[in-house]
């Protein structure tokens, strides 16, 4: 299958975070109220129902509604990039696609909620006694986040040989 369809074979990675978002948004959705929280780590973790209307932190949440397709054309476009991008990787890149299919799942399940719901689903809430709360969050948005550290990590790293048995060392001959 690898053959057939190159790096394309990890969109099934993107396949994975789109169900595990998906799934889980649609359970908190049922089983809770708007804010209401289930203490997991007493002072540390909770899960909760919120919805985000803008973007990253609220982001232009409270515009009038046109952000919506604003974030979902950006979403969209972002999405057709990345699958062009996941095409064009060489066979060492697996990295690089791994990041890029996370990235993708993240961006479509949030796509789905901007444009099917009007507001992204978040149930994830990371705070500190009741003092300090870091905005809600979900699994696209995990998953958004893990590959863009991937993607950070591989611009580090460069562009070393994939073979481990290259120790650069020249022959003199």
């Amino acid at each position: 299958m690898a053959a057939r369809f190159g790096k394309l074979a990890w969109l099934w990675l993107s396949l994975i975070v789109i169900a595990a978002d998906q799934i889980s948004k649609h359970w908190f959705v049922s089983h809770l109220d708007m804010y209401e929280q289930i203490v997991v780590i007493p002072d540390l973790f909770s899960w909760t129902l919120a919805y985000n209307r803008g973007a990253a932190f609220s982001f232009l949440a409270n515009e009038a509604g046109w952000q919506r397709w604003f974030f979902a054309v950006i979403a969209a476009a972002v999405s057709i990039i990345l699958v062009v991008w996941i095409k064009r990787l060489k066979s060492n890149e697996r990295w690089l696609a791994i990041a890029l299919a996370l990235v993708l799942g993240g961006a479509i399940g949030n796509l789905y909620d901007r444009v099917v719901l009007g507001h992204v689903v978040d149930f994830i809430l990371v705070h500190w006694k009741t003092q300090w709360y870091f905005p809600a969050f979900n699994i696209a948005d995990s998953a958004i986040t893990v590959g863009a550290v991937m993607l950070a990590l591989d611009m580090f790293r460069g562009n070393k040989p994939a073979d481990s048995n290259t120790t650069g060392a020249q022959s003199n001959e």
